[in-house]
């Protein structure tokens, strides 16, 4: 075990050996030092090593010290060597077969991760978030949007959304039907607690299938948004959209964005 402690927060690093996905997972803790007596929330991070060159401890930490956030335990957890396989959607691979781990990742975070937060923090949490990084956060928000009865909010930060099942080369390929993000949710219920972050940046990518001038990753993001505004939630409420003009699908983006997404869901103003 590894203690690193900063100005506001406590950096614990475990290892947690899983089951279903035969391997150890590598996690940190970031913990808000003092909050032995205080009700606490819980974020969940895929691609918790990215944190490490973000810096993050300080992001927390100047967060803490200035008093703009609430007391939030970060827990990062580490991505494995198969990370195409575990990071997905779990009800279906993509059409290459990626995102085969999914749903044992998935399991992973239900039975093994959830249960040792829950036995090593004993006050009760008030409430559970998910995000990641690009596949990290279509991984997540799969996750969050299955189990409304145990996540309140999610983070998708340059969201891997283009998820399909068949190639966009194949002649039967149809943008609304084979997106397999879109489609879930399309097909899904209605969660009134669920709240939303979504990140982009306009540099995020180079393609733009259909020509309209806006990358595809923009593209991907705002018609998932539409889906979730037909479903009943609402822009600015529900669900929030930040798009950095020059920002890249890349940690230094991403390291611009957090403090945002931990200020709509944690800011005491």
């Amino acid at each position: 075990m590894h203690v690193e402690t900063g100005t506001a927060v406590k950096v614990e690093r475990i290892e947690i050996n899983s089951e279903p996905l035969e391997r150890l997972v590598l996690v940190d803790f970031y913990l808000p030092l003092a909050t032995n007596k205080v009700e606490m929330d819980l974020l969940l991070i895929n691609d918790g090593q990215d944190l490490v060159s973000m810096g993050f401890n300080k992001i927390v930490s100047y967060l803490s010290n200035e008093d703009r956030l609430q007391p939030l335990l970060c827990v990062a957890i580490h991505c494995g060597p198969d990370r195409k396989n575990e990071y997905g959607i779990a009800a279906a691979p993509d059409f290459k077969g990626r995102g085969a781990k999914a749903a044992l990742y998935q399991r992973f975070i239900l039975e093994e991760l959830l249960p040792f937060i829950y036995s090593k923090f004993k006050n009760p949490f008030r409430e559970i978030a998910f995000g990641g990084f690009s596949l990290g956060g279509l991984s997540a928000l799969d996750i969050v949007w299955n189990h409304p009865d145990i996540f309140s909010k999610v983070g998708v930060f340059s969201g891997s959304l283009w998820w399909r099942s068949k190639d966009r080369s194949e002649k039967d390929y149809n943008e609304y039907s084979d997106r397999l993000m879109h489609k879930q949710i399309r097909e899904g219920d209605f969660h009134a607690d669920l709240r939303f972050f979504f990140q982009c940046g306009t540099l995020d990518e180079g393609e733009d299938r259909n020509r309209n001038g806006v990358i595809d990753s923009i593209d991907d993001t705002i018609d998932l948004m539409k889906e979730l505004l037909r479903k009943g939630y609402r822009e600015g409420i529900e669900m929030v959209y930040l798009q950095i003009p020059g920002g890249r699908h890349d940690v230094p983006t991403w390291s611009l964005a957090f403090p945002f997404f931990l200020e709509w869901g944690w800011g005491k103003t």
